[in-house]
């Protein structure tokens, strides 16, 4: 074999192992919303540049026309839109909401630190002074910056979808596996679906102002109610899904744990789970997306911290600059519902069997 044979060789070797590479990274790409990335890097390592500059343009190009399109329209069409807080504010009038929200949160910062100094140098001058009596520490009780809002949103919404699944996934299970089960949780499911978070906001917030009279435990009482509300009304999904993942495994697979006798957990664990994970995982994304939009429902209503209650504050408040933030706050709300979904789906991708990886 000539010196030229094994350049050539080994050219292709590299590239053979570069484009498995890419196609590995293919399956993550989808995952996060990137597949975009695949026909780039393609077309970087030399795979028939035409080609995936035709996929380029459809998976990039086209998304990116339309947004623009659809911005072009937004501030050509909002300032014809007159309403009680004046013209529909445009694209340029929103993102500048963004950084006055954000230079807002530098500021309410500034002041929470200067706060924190003060009383420092305060108990301070008390010890040296001998009254340590008089030395008191108290939290900052300033207004709340909108990423506070928004952390305070995202960490309701996983609480009570955790507890959501937690309810949900054994008793899907349960159903799926006992006829007598599904038969006894069957009109209990029917019955409370499709009722609203409007109507379990009122008998939640009752309950808990009931039971948890103080705001002294480890949750606030505000956040006790959002995160209820949110776990009544979003392990539906999680239910139904898991119940028909575990019903539809195949039926030779339950023989074989008969045949060799497994127990109840060993059953559950090694074959009703794996068996039933696509379903349930698809499940639980529709459940936290339900809940994600019931919380921001809850929390208008209720009036509780978050970013519901930033939308109606804002509204409440009727500046010229208010119908800016509520847009600001409504791509705020999209764009963490499609974050939380992404998450969602690249936990399936990793514990399940649903993509090519």
């Amino acid at each position: 074999m000539t010196a030229i044979d094994t350049n050539t060789l080994d050219i292709e070797a590299r590239r053979a192992r570069r484009f498995a590479r890419i196609n590995k990274a293919d399956a993550w790409f989808s995952v996060f919303g990137l597949s975009w990335m695949t026909p780039i890097l393609k077309a970087a390592a030399g795979d028939n540049p035409r080609a995936q500059a035709g996929e380029i343009w459809r998976l990039l190009g086209v998304p990116l026309l339309a947004i623009a399109i659809f911005l072009t329209l937004w501030a050509s069409l909002a300032p014809k839109v007159q309403t009680s807080l004046g013209a529909v504010p445009g694209p340029a009038q929103v993102w500048e909401q963004v950084g006055e929200l954000h230079q807002d949160a530098i500021r309410e910062g500034e002041r929470e630190a200067a706060f924190y100094e003060r009383q420092e140098a305060r108990n301070a001058k008390h010890i040296a002074s001998g009254n340590a009596d008089r030395v008191r520490d108290r939290a900052y009780t300033g207004k709340p910056t909108y990423y506070d809002q928004i952390w305070t949103s995202i960490k309701t919404v996983l609480f009570g979808f955790l507890i959501a699944s937690i309810v949900a996934i054994p008793l899907g299970i349960a159903a799926g596996l006992s006829v007598t089960a599904n038969a006894a949780l069957n009109p209990l499911i029917q019955i409370f679906k499709p009722v609203s978070p409007l109507a379990w906001l009122p008998i939640v917030t009752m309950i808990v102002s009931a039971v948890y009279s103080t705001n002294d435990g480890m949750f606030s009482k505000s956040f006790l109610i959002s995160a209820i509300t949110v776990t009544l009304c979003s392990l539906w999904p999680t239910l139904i899904n898991t119940s028909l993942g575990v019903a539809s495994i195949d039926k030779d697979l339950v023989s074989v744990s008969r045949v060799l006798k497994m127990n109840t957990y060993t059953k559950i664990t090694k074959l009703v789970l794996p068996s039933a994970l696509p379903l349930i995982f698809t499940g639980l994304r529709l459940s936290l997306g339900v809940g994600w939009m019931v919380l921001i429902a809850a929390e208008m209503l209720a009036q509780n911290p978050g970013l519901g209650k930033f939308v109606w504050d804002e509204f409440q408040n009727g500046s010229s600059q208010s119908l800016a933030r509520i847009m600001v706050a409504v791509l705020t709300i999209g764009i963490i519902g499609f974050l939380l979904d992404r998450v969602m789906y690249a936990l399936q991708s990793m514990f399940t069997f649903s993509n090519n990886r």
